[in-house]
């Protein structure tokens, strides 16, 4: 199974991440499939930046994201266009 999810980066104490597509048995930091944006949590404003056709791409062929990765979809907007996408289907 394919899951979106973060991929760390950044040194110690300064974290940022980046949002990929990954098999759900690689390793945190392991072999990803496609890098679909990155989340940087440290500035007063957190920056949130995902390619939305390659995210909608992945949710439609099944991908699962993992919480966080939901949140940040959310945020930007994603999840809910996915969502009613989903529900305008037959």
């Amino acid at each position: 199974m394919v899951k979106i999810r973060l991929w760390r980066a950044g040194s110690r104490n300064r974290p940022c991440y980046r949002v990929v597509a990954a098999d759900a048995r690689a390793p945190r930091d392991g072999k990803v499939i496609e890098f679909l944006g990155h989340y940087d949590p440290l500035p007063e404003v957190p920056t949130i930046v995902i390619d939305e056709e390659k995210a909608l791409r992945w949710l439609r062929h099944g991908a699962q994201p993992t919480k966080p990765v939901l949140g940040l979809l959310s945020k930007v907007g994603i999840w809910e266009k996915f969502k009613a996408g989903k529900d305008a289907l037959p």
